[in-house]
């Protein structure tokens, strides 16, 4: 078997748009974009123009947009930024949520988790003025959408760092992108920052800046220049990637069986979770490595990749058996059956000889 590019995990190579143009960005991102001096107002234009191409195919005002270089930051300024210490307001938040979140809402006195039903859906609260609801936009794991959040009468929290194109809800208060969900640079996330008024910085400062900065400014410039291309190529490749979908789910129902589809079809179509009966992850994943094909198992929220996944047992799936594929750009059906015939060969023995 041959090893397919960019595999099947939820990491995918540098775009080469971006790859291009990084080098060129690290060259001029030495300067300091906050000093006047002809190298600094270079930069500073370009991270203007990078912002406000970004904030295009976010669909919000470029004003609202912070760097960040740091991931986690950007759940604590979002979360616990919004939160009101003086009331006793609730936080919100499903049980399939990212670890990050649940790590917040666990020292948070007042939290209140939302079960999820076995397509991850949940029926959103109707909260107060000074609730907050920390959901996300597409589940990094199962690729589910959040239910309608217009309901919610205080404010919201969307973790959108699994897919940059999903649908925002109308009014919301705070949001998080990651750059390497469009095959941008490692390393950036974008925070953005819609309700200033009722935000107070968690974090220690002297001044009154949103971020407390320490972003690559290179990473910045080369991940706009991705996310543009991302767009052009998931415009071009949305309808094959349905074909594709269903090809995978088709395979493993009919071909495999004894599988647990837990990505529901109205979910977004790159994404897939699915657990087999009787075959432990790790082995699987290790052998389908070994012919070349690189997938992910367990929970996409820890460290320990293998983990069992919390967003399975929330919804009642199979948790043990667990892979997680991710349909990547330039991906074909050939590509795809080829993983799958592999896939079934790997799943059949290892029942076998259990």
């Amino acid at each position: 078997m041959g090893s397919v590019t960019g595999g099947f995990t939820s990491e995918s190579p540098l775009h080469p748009a971006a790859r291009e143009i990084l080098i060129e960005a690290i060259d001029r991102g030495w300067a300091d974009p906050s000093k006047i001096h002809q190298p600094s107002r270079e930069l500073a234009l370009l991270l203007e123009e990078s912002k406000t191409l970004i904030a295009g195919h976010l669909k919000v005002e470029a004003g609202s947009l912070h760097f960040l270089g740091e991931r986690n930051l950007g759940y604590l300024l979002g979360i616990s930024g919004l939160r009101s210490p003086a009331t006793e307001s609730t936080l919100f938040y499903p049980t399939t949520s990212r670890s990050e979140v649940i790590a917040i809402a666990e020292a948070d006195r007042l939290a209140s988790a939302i079960s999820v039903d076995l397509d991850g859906s949940f029926i959103c609260p109707v909260g107060g003025e000074d609730d907050l609801l920390a959901a996300a936009a597409t589940n990094v794991e199962t690729g589910a959408y959040s239910p309608d959040l217009s309901n919610f009468q205080g404010r919201i929290f969307i973790d959108a760092t699994a897919d940059p194109l999903a649908s925002l809800p109308a009014r919301f208060s705070s949001a998080l992108w990651e750059s390497s969900s469009w095959s941008g640079p490692q390393g950036l996330s974008i925070f953005s920052l819609q309700e200033r008024q009722s935000w107070r910085n968690p974090l220690p400062h002297l001044d009154h800046e949103i971020v407390p900065g320490g972003f690559n400014p290179a990473l910045a410039i080369a991940s706009a220049v991705a996310f543009d291309a991302y767009v052009k190529d998931w415009n071009s490749r949305a309808s094959s990637t349905l074909i594709l979908n269903e090809c995978l789910r088709s395979f493993i129902s009919d071909e495999i069986g004894d599988v647990d589809i837990a990505s529901p079809k109205t979910g977004a179509p790159h994404f897939l979770s699915f657990s087999f009966l009787y075959v432990d992850a790790q082995q699987l994943v290790d052998r389908m490595s070994r012919l070349g094909f690189d997938l992910d198992s367990g929970s996409a929220c820890t460290s320990a990749n293998l983990e069992p996944s919390h967003v399975l047992a929330a919804m009642g799936r199979l948790t043990h058996g667990n892979v997680r594929v991710r349909l990547h750009s330039g991906l074909t059906k050939n590509d795809l059956l080829e993983m799958l015939t592999a896939l079934k060969i790997v799943v059949e023995d290892l029942r076998s000889n259990r």
